[in-house]
């Protein structure tokens, strides 16, 4: 057996049962057994006088459920000494005054000096009550807890380590959650820092290097090592350039700057990071997290489980590629260079990369087949996704068409006055246009959106992050090459980011200090998912397409069936299609309304029935569950309507703001239809499915937003544009303007500088 040191009592073996450590975070929800170490600082309360009871019932919470999930939970736990300060200190007291109204026969007392209390004393006051407090709490889980107090000699002592090696798993057996700590009580006061000399010697001085040996001895799969700051960082903590370290591997540790120990307790982050590394290279994950935030301590322990990107996660395995915190700072510095070119540089760039699609058309095709065929064998995505996914020759060209076209319009999209006003003499003011920062752009199933949204990023000078769709990873990794190559004839090829590790959408969506604007691209669940997960950055677009056709009794015959089967059967897994056919009660029971239901039926259209539709059929289709339905297929609901104000009030109540359509041929109906439908996009006799940016003439769009700020409908470069004010003056100040002083304002509106022709 090799042994971790020639020290006899050391004899963990390196080749362990259950393998090397986790490489990446996701691979966590697969561990089995688990150490779960709280410090000082989580379990004591901020006068380090008694438990943080709210917090330790939360934790209790979360083991409780991993425990019963099937998993082996152990915890190492301080709070012992604090537990019995209180109770030493209130023992104190009381006798204090007990004997003080003996000896001066007053009722009032005086100020009372509390000794300094020994340690060893306090932890012998507090174990049984600490103790006592886990078992209280586990109980409500219907959970056992045994309690373990171990010190370093019983390490030291091979026999008293395999007893303890054979006392923890007797207890996992018999699924009861270990309790350990040490037995402060009668450990010797700290040593001089004579452990952890070297990541093969390790002996138990304080709760990280415990929760750390007895990781490996247990052959554990994950330490959780919960402190009071949120994980490792690159300098101290509350440091002005102090970043959060995601991911930590071994021989980093020279580029780390240690801050202080936290405010109770043995350990430092040096001393946790030391033992962390230890038990890593023992084959244990290890996470360092906060465990005394309260926005994230009630749920910390069971996010790291899942995989979520929570603390420091420690692995031996390097990516081969940057992190995606690297990413979005590399696509923040090259969209930064690319606002600063020239528009016709920007154009240059956008034409290049249209001409690519078609000059490598077989290369990418080639790779999108790929991306179909595993799709089509592992039988994943529905027919409407798989079209989705799919690529042809057509398809590219309209892309290069629409490449081109954006190309075209962008010539004085960065930097465009939009507002010069004179505000005193000598001292004008612009409003102009700058981009918007780094765009985080997240897709399903299209490919053929990475070149697009690409290109409106360079347009508008923003840095652009990329996450698609594992269904479409050839597809993509060869379009965002040609991005690069294009990119690159004026040296900006980092501007624009394809995030390939296995980073979790909702991680991205945290990202707050380095994303600025969020668009999902994707299904109605895509989008929930991230507007729910996005922590302080704005979401554009929309959950729902739920988008609506009114038929008028002064529909023309001709019109009705042509823009009602473009809406619907054209594409129905688009976000423009058809969902609802609203029509005129009057209209039912004609040769117009047969057409309809004749055409549907011919295009395979199955209907649903809203409620007062069903209520005058005899024999109806199946009723609507909802009135609220996106089908993204060749479905579909009719209602009926008593006129275009209910029509509208229909649209306002089930709608989705995004496209909804009246077809008549009287003008004041379809007027009154367009100023008060309350929606993105809104048409008169006109299919629901020319609501896309290419068909505006934007070019492409990145989606189509419902919200109410910034950018409504198909979103073109425009949208991805904000301003900044810039104020040129000679010497003024504020008090000049001042009731006695020798300046006024003008607040004159001057003329716009004429843009460019083209």
């Amino acid at each position: 057996i090799r042994c971790w040191s020639n020290i006899p009592f050391i004899t963990v073996p390196l080749s362990r049962a259950h393998g090397k450590s986790f490489a990446h975070r996701s691979e966590l929800k697969h561990a089995k057994r688990i150490v779960v170490k709280l410090g000082s600082a989580v379990v004591t309360r901020g006068d380090e006088c008694g438990l943080a009871l709210g917090r330790l019932a939360s934790i209790v919470e979360q083991v409780s459920m991993l425990q019963n999930q099937g998993r082996e939970m152990m915890i190492v736990t301080s709070g012992a000494v604090a537990f019995g300060k209180q109770r030493l200190r209130h023992e104190i007291l009381l006798s204090q005054s007990v004997r003080q109204a003996l000896h001066s026969g007053q009722s009032q007392l005086k100020d009372m000096a509390i000794p300094v209390l020994e340690a060893r004393a306090c932890a012998a006051a507090g174990q049984s009550g600490l103790m006592a407090l886990y078992e209280a709490m586990f109980t409500q889980y219907s959970i056992c807890a045994a309690q373990i107090l171990v010190t370093n000699l019983d390490f030291h002592d091979e026999q008293k380590r395999r007893n303890l090696n054979g006392t923890l798993h007797e207890l996992l057996r018999m699924n009861i959650v270990p309790i350990i700590n040490t037995n402060d009580a009668v450990v010797p006061p700290p040593e001089p820092n004579s452990d952890l000399q070297g990541v093969n010697v390790i002996s138990v001085k304080d709760n990280d290097s415990l929760a750390a040996r007895l990781a490996v001895e247990m052959k554990t799969d994950l330490l959780i090592v919960l402190s009071d700051v949120e994980g490792l960082f690159d300098s101290p903590p509350g440091s002005d350039d102090a970043k959060l370290i995601d991911i930590f591997y071994p021989g980093d540790q020279q580029s780390v700057t240690f801050g202080t120990k936290s405010r109770v307790g043995m350990g430092g982050m040096e001393a946790k990071v030391k033992a962390a590394l230890w038990a890593l290279q023992g084959g244990t994950s290890v996470v360092i997290a906060n465990g005394t935030h309260p926005k994230i301590s009630g749920h910390v322990i069971t996010d790291i489980v899942e995989g979520k990107k929570v603390g420091t996660f420690f692995s031996e395995v390097k990516p081969a590629g940057p992190t995606v915190e690297q990413q979005a700072e590399m696509a923040r510095a090259g969209g930064r260079t690319l606002a600063a070119l020239q528009p016709e540089q920007r154009a240059e760039i956008i034409y290049r990369l249209a001409d690519l699609l078609t000059d490598q058309r077989e290369e990418i095709l080639l790779a999108n087949k790929k991306d179909l065929e595993e799709a089509e064998n592992k039988g994943r995505l529905a027919l409407p996704l798989l079209k989705r996914l799919s690529l042809s020759t057509s398809k590219l060209n309209s892309l290069a068409i629409g490449l081109r076209q954006i190309a075209a319009s962008s010539q004085d999209s960065v930097g465009r006055v939009i507002r010069r006003t004179r505000i005193a003499k000598d001292l004008e003011l612009e409003q102009v246009t700058v981009p918007i920062g780094v765009l985080l752009v997240i897709f399903e199933s299209r490919p053929d959106c990475l070149p697009q949204v690409s290109a409106l990023a360079i347009a508008s000078g923003n840095g652009l992050l990329l996450k698609g769709g594992k269904e479409a990873a050839h597809s993509n990794q060869i379009l965002h090459r040609l991005t690069q190559e294009a990119l690159s004839i004026h040296g900006v090829r980092d501007a624009v980011q394809l995030v390939n590790t296995r980073e979790e959408v909702e991680d991205l969506c945290r990202l707050d200090k380095l994303i600025d604007l969020i668009i999902p691209r994707g299904s109605s669940q895509l989008v929930r998912n991230i507007q729910k997960a996005a922590k302080g950055i704005p979401v554009m677009g929309h959950s729902e397409g739920i988008c609506h056709v009114y038929v008028d009794t002064d529909a023309s015959v001709e019109k009705v069936t042509r823009i009602i089967r473009d809406s619907k059967c054209e594409y129905p897994a688009a976000c423009n299609a058809l969902e609802t056919l609203l029509i005129h009660r009057d209209l039912l029971r004609t040769p117009l309304f047969d057409q309809i239901i004749d055409m549907l039926r011919v295009e395979q259209v199955k209907i649903h029935a809203g409620p007062k539709f069903a209520s005058y059929l005899t024999f109806s289709p199946s009723e609507v569950k909802s009135l609220r339905t996106e089908y993204g297929d060749l479905e579909c609901c009719i209602e009926v309507v008593d006129s275009v104000q209910e029509a509208v009030e229909h649209i306002h109540k089930y709608g989705s703001s995004h496209t909804d359509v009246i077809i008549t041929e009287n003008e004041k109906t379809a007027e009154f239809f367009l100023q008060h439908v309350d929606s993105a996009c809104v048409f008169w006799n006109a299919s629901t499915r020319f609501s896309d940016g290419y068909r505006f003439g934007l070019g492409a769009e990145v989606g189509i937003s419902t919200s109410r700020i910034h950018a409504r409908g198909p979103v073109g470069i425009e949208g991805l544009l904000t301003t900044k004010w810039l104020l040129r003056g000679d010497n003024h100040v504020v008090s000049d303007f001042s009731e006695h002083g020798s300046m006024k304002y003008l607040h004159e509106s001057l003329p716009l500088p004429q843009r460019n022709a083209s």
